[in-house]
């Protein structure tokens, strides 16, 4: 007999809603042409909407007289590659959630619904050469014009008419003349919307160091094999970057392709002119700061393999890279792999997916890794290469720890204490750059009564309001509120009303005092706004049009500024003195980190760390610039203490508009974790602490929050324990729930 063809299709429809989270049958007409990753347009109820195919069968499953025609596909390809269409069904295992919501990921936003098109421009090229042409030179003896688009076209290659109409008024009407005469041909062509300036000249690689070519040496053959999980420890200016470009280099030369990932996006404009100055356009970028039809475009690029290297920001994990040789996060220790929307997702995670499902090398690098990185390399998980000395044996940079209580004993009572002053000072008079750090963007982190105490808040999150100075209004950074200052206190109506703190527009203010006329770049989420905001202000700053840069955690880490010789943590303490377990390690690597942007080319670098805690070992740690040191201490503490990655943080997170909403449900949930432990006795022995309460920030953006907090030991009956808490999250109750493990913010 012969062989039956498959002509039923199973859709997912793109409908994030647990109510349609299974497979539609419908039927491939004739001559229409799908596999499993196509898009495709369907009806549904009675209208139509998009759909992705996950199967091909002959057959059906259900009634003939039920199943409906696949309207179409939506691309001639299909748009998600097999092995993220198996990706996006362990995502979806993992946080139980709707499929359709793990395979959005794999696409660019913009094009579910049609949202974003193929741009076309029309060009024009000659059809005759020769002698023909000519003749049909000739037959313009009237029109001038259309004589010179012949000329202008006659080197044969294709034109856009907007080039032409540099040279030519309207020149379509001439051209479309011409084409009916048999001279020319107009016709659209696509052309790609480039986020990229202007390239610069291709550079020629620099000689490695003994260190680079030991890490590659253990690299390299790794690439080779796909295969092979490794953990960089590369003190701050070793290098990294020249390893992860001979690696890539590496997986061209094999016909395979290759993911960087950068934790901001403040550090892909670097990366990728880096990488394109040694590879061209086979790079490619994304991230959220681009327009949606350059997003489009460069995902299009590397889908269909014009672009074979991606370099981005913690989306670029889902790139669809086919035959992938290397996966590499630079800064692994960051928190912004995290993504906490649905569904939730860790972007180390999925890349050590896709390196174990595509058969590709992974390579995570930091000059402070995470305590859990380090860890898992210390059990054996990873293999760890070092990097523990500059290029060229430049020397590390110079820290000094000021203690800002015995500044205030002697009379100081500014923002920079002498040392940091006469550290610009000698930085600016010999003509270098400076760096300014302050994790808190702002005027002022809040504004209070000096009379009754009443500190300013969002009406809507249970925080205070920022004092900007640049409209003198307070904002809050959760919600994005803007009002202004009241005149009176609304509590007591007492007029004494005055900042508290400082943020970086108030360094900003007093570095502009102390040295004026000196041109001066601030960064944070406040200046870097717009498509090109970050790239415009690290241009200025590089190209020395700035002299000063101050700015927030974004400045801290990955960027390589020749000429700043210092560095000023201006408050070390903002961090640290937060109510989370990983705030030792987070001030210990933003300190380090931000140490590092001194001192890397051949002036020598100092660093200013001023601090109200100088003897706490996160920031003794980091003056030193001792990973290890710091990693045993925390390693021990959280030994000692019973933290991740000995234990779980675990949470059920409920949010209502109504607070009496949000507790009744964290109550109920609490109810029902406390029978399962009555069912099965022995899950109780697995759970350290349990506690209903509301979340530390009791109300954000207008809804009220409330938690199940946990603390689990790491042991396989912790994995019942999460199981039913999926299974209650997933339940319908009378306000949102949402399973968090191990969250980025406790908040």
């Amino acid at each position: 007999m012969p062989e039956r063809v498959p002509c039923y299709a199973g859709v997912i429809v793109d409908i994030a809603h647990a109510d349609v989270d299974h497979v539609f049958t419908y039927r491939i007409p004739q001559r229409m042409q799908v596999t499993r990753g196509t898009r495709v347009g369907i009806p549904f109820g009675h209208r139509t909407t998009e759909g992705l195919v996950v199967g091909i069968t002959d057959e059906p499953g259900i009634e003939l007289g039920k199943i409906k025609d696949l309207i179409g596909p939506l691309e001639d390809y299909p748009a998600v590659l097999p092995q993220l269409m198996d990706l996006a069904e362990e995502m979806r295992a993992q946080a139980h959630c709707p499929l359709a919501a793990t395979l959005r990921l794999m696409l660019p936003a913009q094009m579910r619904g049609g949202r974003v098109k193929v741009k076309t421009e029309k060009f024009a090229q000659l059809t005759v050469q020769g002698e023909a042409l000519e003749t049909a030179r000739k037959a313009q003896s009237r029109s001038p014009k259309r004589k010179l688009l012949l000329d202008l076209l006659a080197d044969g290659q294709a034109r856009p008419v907007s080039e032409l109409a540099v040279l030519v008024r309207t020149p379509l009407d001439g051209l479309r003349v011409l084409e009916e005469q048999g001279a020319v041909c107009v016709f659209d062509r696509e052309v790609l919307r480039s986020p990229y300036p202007e390239d610069g000249a291709r550079e020629e690689d620099p000689q490695l160091t003994p260190p680079q070519q030991e890490v590659l040496e253990e690299l390299l053959p790794a690439v080779r094999a796909g295969k092979g999980k490794f953990l960089l420890y590369g003190v701050t200016g070793s290098g990294k970057t020249e390893v992860y470009i001979r690696a890539v280099r590496e997986c061209l030369k094999l016909g395979k392709g290759a993911i960087v990932l950068v934790p901001e996006i403040v550090l892909t404009p670097q990366m990728v002119t880096w990488f394109r100055a040694r590879f061209g356009d086979v790079a490619a970028v994304l991230h959220s700061r681009l327009s949606a039809g350059e997003r489009f475009d460069e995902w299009r690029r590397i889908r269909m393999g014009g672009a074979r290297v991606v370099i981005g920001a913690r989306s670029a994990v889902f790139a669809p890279v086919d035959n992938l040789g290397i996966l590499i996060v630079d800064e692994e220790h960051e928190g912004s792999y995290l993504s906490e929307h649905t569904p939730a997702y860790d972007a180390r995670e999925v890349a050590f997916s896709r390196a174990n499902r595509e058969g590709a090398a992974l390579l995570l690098a930091s000059a402070t890794p995470s305590v859990l990185s380090f860890a898992r390399a210390a059990r054996g998980d990873m293999m760890l290469l070092e990097m523990a000395s500059r290029v060229n044996d430049r020397p590390m940079p110079e820290v000094t720890l000021v203690d800002m209580r015995e500044e205030l004993r002697l009379g100081n009572k500014g923002i920079f204490s002498d040392a940091l002053v006469r550290g610009l000072t000698d930085c600016l008079d010999q003509g270098q750059q400076a760096m300014l750090f302050l994790n808190r963007r702002g005027y002022a982190p809040s504004v209070m009564c000096r009379k009754c105490g009443h500190t300013m808040g969002c009406p809507a999150c249970d925080v205070s309001l920022t004092y900007h100075a640049q409209d003198r209004s307070l904002h809050c950074h959760y919600c994005g509120l803007i009002e202004p200052v009241p005149r009176a206190c609304p509590a007591c109506g007492s007029a004494y009303i005055r900042t508290v703190g400082i943020g970086t527009q108030r360094v900003e203010e007093e570095v502009t005092k102390l040295f004026p006329g000196v041109p001066l770049v601030r960064m944070d989420n406040d200046t870097t706004q717009g498509k090109d905001g970050h790239r415009k202000l690290l241009n200025q700053f590089r190209s020395g049009q700035a002299r000063v840069m101050v700015g927030t955690q974004m400045i801290a880490k990955g960027l390589d500024f020749p000429q700043v010789t210092l560095v000023g943590a201006v408050l070390a303490d903002v961090s640290v003195n937060l109510p989370d377990y990983r705030s030792p390690e987070r001030t210990f690597q933003l300190l380090t980190q931000m140490a590092g942007r001194a001192g890397r080319a051949d002036l020598p670098g100092q660093v200013i760390i001023q601090t109200y805690r100088p003897e706490h070992y996160a920031i003794a740690a980091a003056a030193q610039q001792d990973y290890r040191s710091f990693y045993e201490m925390e390693f021990a503490r959280r030994r000692r203490d019973l933290y991740p990655p000995f234990t779980m943080m675990v949470r059920l997170l409920c949010q209502a508009r109504d607070e009496a909403v949000a507790r009744a449900v964290s109550g109920q949930l609490l109810e029902h974790i406390n029978e399962l432990f009555v069912k099965e006795p022995q899950l109780r022995r697995r759970m350290l602490f349990i506690r209903e309460d509301d979340a530390p920030i009791k109300r954000l953006m207008g809804r009220a929050r409330a938690q199940v907090l946990m603390k689990l030991l790491v042991h396989k009956d912790s994995d019942r324990i999460i199981a039913h808490l999926n299974d209650l999250s997933r339940r319908s109750w009378s306000c949102d729930v949402v399973l968090e493990i191990d969250p980025a913010s406790m908040a």
